[in-house]
């Protein structure tokens, strides 16, 4: 069955939280709506609604209007197996050490690695994306360097991809946390696959807003692979759970936006040691003085 996407993209929260909001009594109702922020700095926001029936093109022209977005974007999606479109696309990736692969791929682990399965399904946060593969690249440099880690938080952690590399590196206490329920699950589930459980816990958290995290901190490793508004924001609260000496892996960042990251942390007592940039996104390594 084919679906429909309609797409338009406006400045300005408030504005996008409202079209999203109008966009969601359309009829034909759409089936999910989404309204994101685009990390490019322009302060653009994207609204997208996703239909079972095309949608109504003039509908479409006035809610843009009275929202003052763009006209929007009105594509067909074609009906296929997506699980197995990602299956034959998500080819397995190396960063150091570790080897992330989909269980389609297990003849292709590499003796002495330390693999970590990711399913095509849930393929969001694997190690493909230049943020996740930066961030695993980052803790094989530092594990190379020497580095041993005792109290680990991977937050925002979506697939829990690094805190599971963590885990299996030897770290004693591994935290996963995400702002997400879906995320929460996917992560529990990747955490048993990897015969993992009860080395990982996974919680849902906004920021550190957590018992278990209040708990456990400080912690002497933090990832964060999420975006640059939430970084920035988040930055008092990293350095305050943070050991001294300890580390933070930082990606989701824009390489134009690389700088002002680090001026914030800086700002913290959070001093950039490392910085990698793959395509168009960076990660950093930063040491808490």
């Amino acid at each position: 069955m084919t679906t429909f996407t309609a797409l338009t993209t406006l400045p300005g929260k408030a504005q996008a939280e409202a079209l999203g909001l109008a966009l969601e009594d359309l009829d034909p109702e759409p089936t999910g709506v989404g309204v994101f922020e685009i990390e490019d700095g322009s302060g653009n926001w994207e609204v997208g609604g996703y239909f079972l029936e095309s949608p109504d093109d003039i509908a479409l022209a006035l809610l843009a209007a009275a929202h003052g977005a763009k006209d929007f974007v009105v594509s067909e999606v074609p009906d296929q197996d997506w699980v197995a479109k990602v299956r034959r696309e998500l080819t397995p990736v190396e960063a150091g050490r570790f080897f992330v692969y989909g269980s389609h791929d297990a003849d292709k682990v590499p003796e002495g690695s330390v693999s970590l399965l990711i399913e095509a399904a849930m393929a969001f946060g694997t190690g493909h994306h230049g943020t996740t593969l930066g961030c695993l690249r980052a803790y094989d440099r530092l594990l190379g360097q020497g580095a041993s880690y005792a109290n680990v938080l991977d937050l925002g952690c979506g697939t829990a991809v690094l805190a599971m590399a963590a885990a299996k590196m030897g770290v004693p206490s591994v935290a996963a946390s995400d702002i997400d329920t879906v995320a929460v699950d996917v992560a529990e589930a990747n955490v048993t696959a990897n015969d993992l459980d009860g080395r990982v816990n996974c919680l849902e958290a906004v920021g550190f807003d957590h018992a278990d995290l209040a708990a456990n901190a400080p912690f002497d490793l933090i990832f964060a692979n999420i975006l640059k508004g939430p970084l920035v924001d988040l930055a008092p609260d990293m350095a305050a759970h943070l050991t001294p000496r300890g580390v933070a892996i930082l990606s989701g960042i824009l390489v134009e936006q690389a700088e002002d990251v680090v001026s914030v942390y800086a700002g913290q007592g959070m001093n950039l040691t490392h910085r990698e940039d793959i395509g168009e996104w960076t990660a950093l390594t930063l040491t808490k003085a």
